[in-house]
């Protein structure tokens, strides 16, 4: 195993551009970030990304837009790389011609922030690498969402795209982002699906939960029926080398994989569009690691490792290697959301993954170094 495999790498870690974040501050509708005055008279900003957010919006600063931040979290954590993507809403809220525009000068602001960063001591890869942005709104031409796809795949620092779950409008299982798909797959580029709108909110009821209920349960239900649409209209079969990354371990996907197996095969609808089983398809997805404890960790990796047994005239069930389904995880921290109290602390958000991460039963110490960063390295060739 080589040095940069034993690399601490994170690949779930967010931050809001200037240029992004001045626009939010022209706003006056959500998405915006709005200044307040606290009661002790201090000017504060908040950001807006939904409509009724709680405590009025999140307070923000410069760990949200300033690369010296990142670099500073980066060493108290000890991370030595980060794999940086614009956070939600990204360009949802705009008119296509807007969308178009911005997403191209985001690009170029993202990798002229990766490519100014510092080298991690002792090899030539740079601390910070990007997912670029496509202008996946309604209206959007294919030549258009081609061009930026094109754009992204010549940055070199800049390893792939972030993308949300309603696609132009109708999904990520629309036909017509078959073009966008393929122009990925080719590029080689990683897709990092990441949810921003949840489930109807009428689930979580009346009484005052905070935002606990739509980002712990309606995230995850978000990232997986948006997962499970790509699998149902054939995408993976379509383009069997793209490479989809799944924010917050694949939600509840691994867990209901086999329901929705049993499903598929009592529906006629459906039965006959796929050319593998379910389950096999979960084996084609990278997943993050941010779960925050070793038993959800263990589990998903079973699930991801049984994936081969499932493929098309196998004649035996895969047995379960804990070892075969850490290959297609990766560490993560969600960076700059959920923040200590105190400025002293250590984010638990780095800390209690890291020990999940280290406590899985059945992970060799290669695996977890796999997880930690070497799957990444991998994965975004960043050894080249």
């Amino acid at each position: 195993m080589s040095v940069a495999s034993r690399l601490l790498v994170d690949v779930h870690t967010h931050v809001y551009l200037p240029r992004y974040a001045a626009l939010l501050r022209a706003r006056a509708s959500v998405p915006f970030i709005r200044t307040t005055t606290t009661p002790d008279g201090l000017s504060e900003d908040r950001l807006l990304i939904l409509d009724h957010e709680p405590s009025g919006g999140r307070p923000v600063g410069p760990q949200y837009w300033d690369r010296e931040e990142k670099l500073k979290f980066m060493d108290k954590h000890g991370i030595d790389i980060s794999i940086v993507s614009t956070a939600n809403p990204w360009l949802d809220f705009l008119p296509a011609s807007q969308a178009h525009t911005l997403a191209s000068e985001l690009n170029n602001d993202l990798e002229q922030y990766c490519s100014t960063s510092p080298p991690v001591t002792s090899h030539k890869i740079k601390r910070l690498y990007g997912f670029g942005l496509l202008p996946l709104v309604p209206e959007i031409t294919t030549s258009a969402l081609l061009d930026v796809v094109h754009q992204i795949g010549s940055l070199p620092h800049l390893r792939g795209l972030i993308m949300g779950t309603r696609g132009i409008g109708k999904g990520l299982d629309d036909e017509a982002l078959d073009p966008v798909w393929a122009a990925i797959e080719k590029a080689g580029l990683v897709v990092f699906l990441h949810p921003h709108y949840g489930v109807d909110g009428s689930a979580w009821g009346d009484k005052d939960n905070g935002h606990v209920l739509p980002l712990a349960l309606g995230f995850p239900f978000e990232t997986t029926t948006a997962a499970t649409r790509m699998i149902l209209s054939g995408v993976f079969d379509k383009f069997p080398n793209l490479r989809l990354l799944l924010a917050h371990s694949g939600g509840v996907l691994p867990a209901l994989s086999s329901r929705l197996a049993s499903c598929i095969d009592h529906d006629p609808i459906v039965v006959s569009r796929l050319k593998q089983d379910a389950r096999y398809y979960l084996g084609k997805l990278y997943l993050d690691a941010v779960a925050y404890g070793p038993e959800e960790l263990g589990f998903v990796s079973d699930v991801v490792s049984r994936a081969e047994g499932f493929q098309s005239g196998s004649a035996t069930r895969s047995t379960l290697n804990r070892s075969v389904g850490s290959r297609r995880m990766l560490f993560g921290t969600d960076h700059p959301f959920f923040p200590p109290l105190s400025s002293s602390e250590k984010w638990k958000s780095v800390s209690v993954n890291l020990e999940a991460l280290a406590d899985v039963q059945g992970w060799s110490e290669a695996d977890k170094d796999g997880v930690r960063g070497g799957n990444a390295i991998s994965l975004f060739n960043l050894e080249n």
